[in-house]
């Protein structure tokens, strides 16, 4: 048996390599990240605040900024780090953090804009009755069962990712760790594991994207 020992870190390549590179990129992410901070914010602070936008439709809006300011956070502010600083280091539990917040936040936006078409669908098809059924608890349990299916999308494929076995040379190429870049550094063959994962993805993925287009073609049939 191979005596390998067990990675305790993962050293991340950041965005570039070349330290002339960095100063142009680093600069220009940490500027598409600040206004895609500040359009979110100024989103969620309008549907607050106007009473008129109280409805529905900008309920989802508001709670989609939310989950774009989270996922574009879960990623780039360390990212740029790393290529500030020239060290990639992240420990064992960071990396599974970091995987299982970025795929829960990703599905999670996936699904509520599966809830936010059916919104539109039920505004068109049934305008009378559209008041009435997506009251404001049935938006929030929506939300809440975006947030869950989520989560349990993401334990999965985190679990699937982290439980085989790692070992050096144990430096990921890409800016944060993501599912195909950490399952190549596994000291065994994870194809089978990198398979079930596709699957399960092409399942959800397309059921959601499914259900989306199929409200969108239905509505306007209609």
């Amino acid at each position: 048996m191979s005596n390998h020992t067990r990675v305790t870190h993962f050293i991340l390549r950041g965005f570039s390599d070349a330290p002339l590179l960095r100063l142009v990129v680093i600069p220009f992410f940490l500027l598409v990240y600040t206004f895609g901070l500040l359009g979110n914010i100024s989103i969620i602070t309008a549907v607050m605040r106007d009473s008129r936008l109280h409805s529905p439709m900008y309920f989802f809006l508001k709670n989609l900024s939310f989950l774009d300011m989270c996922y574009t956070s879960a990623t780039i502010p360390k990212a740029m780090v790393i290529s500030f600083t020239g060290s990639g280091v992240i420990s064992y539990i960071e990396c599974v953090a970091q995987l299982y917040i970025f795929i829960t936040l990703s599905a999670t936006e996936c699904f509520l804009l599966t809830a936010m078409a059916y919104d539109r669908f039920l505004a068109i098809l049934r305008p009378l009755l559209y008041g009435t059924i997506m009251s404001q608890k049935c938006r929030a349990e929506m939300v809440a069962s975006a947030w869950a299916s989520g989560a349990i999308y993401s334990a999965f494929h985190t679990f699937n990712t982290f439980s085989l076995p790692y070992c050096g040379p144990n430096i990921v190429e890409h800016f944060f760790c993501d599912i195909p870049p950490v399952m190549r550094l596994s000291c065994t063959d994870y194809h089978l594991n990198e398979e079930v994962g596709f699957a399960v993805s092409s399942c959800i993925v397309m059921s959601s994207f499914a259900l989306t287009v199929l409200s969108y073609v239905w509505s306007q049939v209609y």
